[in-house]
């Protein structure tokens, strides 16, 4: 997501509970989406991935990642978008490649 506005998402748990989540990015990795996301009550700078899938209804719903070999694709693909993107700044603040 690389507008401006801060985009957030309200989960509920298999107890019913609702967390607001800030909607950190959405990528794509091996042909599939994936939602990282990070707690609006939380100070830590964790974020979490989700799977993004759209159920019988067309409905994007949200799934965790049981593969740790997925979830260390997805996690591995998200840090080298930051990665970039900081770059991407450094360069545009001084003008020469960072």
């Amino acid at each position: 997501m690389t507008d401006e506005r801060e985009e957030t998402v309200v989960l509920t748990d298999e107890d019913g509970g609702e967390h607001s989540f800030r909607v950190l990015d959405v990528l794509e990795v091996n042909g599939k989406m994936y939602a990282v996301l990070q707690p609006v009550d939380d100070d830590r700078e964790e974020a979490v991935i989700f799977r993004v899938e759209q159920d019988e209804n067309g409905e994007e719903v949200l799934y965790d990642i049981e593969d740790d070999e997925e979830w260390e694709q997805v996690a591995e693909a998200y840090d080298t978008l930051l990665w970039e993107e900081e770059a991407d700044e450094e360069e545009d603040e001084d003008g020469e490649p960072a």
